[in-house]
């Protein structure tokens, strides 16, 4: 193998006539392990790229193939052990319990919050929904706490101006001009946990 450019595409030639003489063979043998061709194929594909990224060292050390097969047997085997642990544990524990239906003003909330900036969108899912305080949200995000009060007050006027939740859009407000409250940003038995 020579080195820089032409190193490169030789490499390259080499790994592609390597994997077009033995990666049908390859399939075929997992697919018959796994009983599963989509897996098979997967768990060779995958070992094809792990193979690559190891190429020159794998050439050097004799035939490549039986690397590459005992990978793609492993993965394949691995998948496959998921899967029979999934299916133990469903018939174990029985079928999952129904998911509640969302609420409509969760997906409105949650539809909400995808239109505000990351970083406010951060600070008010770790503030309202997880409860932390500023200086808690501060250091998890790196920002100083004036920043994550900045952060959430926009993100509540935002989210307020979004859910029609201004003082005349709802025709209501407080004593004293504040907008009343809209929908509850923390997670309680009517609003599962985003």
């Amino acid at each position: 193998m020579g080195t820089g450019a032409d190193g490169g595409e030789q490499r390259r030639q080499e790994f592609d006539a390597f994997y077009a003489a033995t990666a049908p063979r390859l399939v075929t043998v997992v697919h018959a392990l796994t009983g599963d061709r989509a897996e098979a194929e997967d768990a060779v594909q995958e070992a094809y790229a792990r193979a690559w990224e190891r190429w020159p060292k794998l050439c050097a050390g004799g035939d490549p193939a039986p690397w590459v097969r005992t990978v793609a047997l492993r993965l394949a085997v691995s998948t496959w052990r998921k899967a029979r642990n999934r299916l133990r544990a469903h018939f174990r524990h029985g079928p999952p319990p129904d998911v509640p239906a969302v609420a409509p003003d969760h997906v409105a909330l949650i539809d909400a919050l995808r239109t505000l900036p990351v970083e406010q969108r951060t600070a008010v899912v770790l503030h309202h929904l997880l409860g932390l305080p500023t200086a808690e949200v501060a250091r998890e995000t790196g920002a100083s706490d004036a920043a994550v009060r900045a952060r959430l007050s926009r993100a509540r006027k935002a989210l307020r101006a979004q859910l029609g939740e201004e003082r005349g859009a709802a025709g209501r407000g407080a004593p004293g001009g504040r907008p009343v409250a809209g929908p509850r940003l923390r997670a309680g038995k009517g609003n599962p946990p985003l």
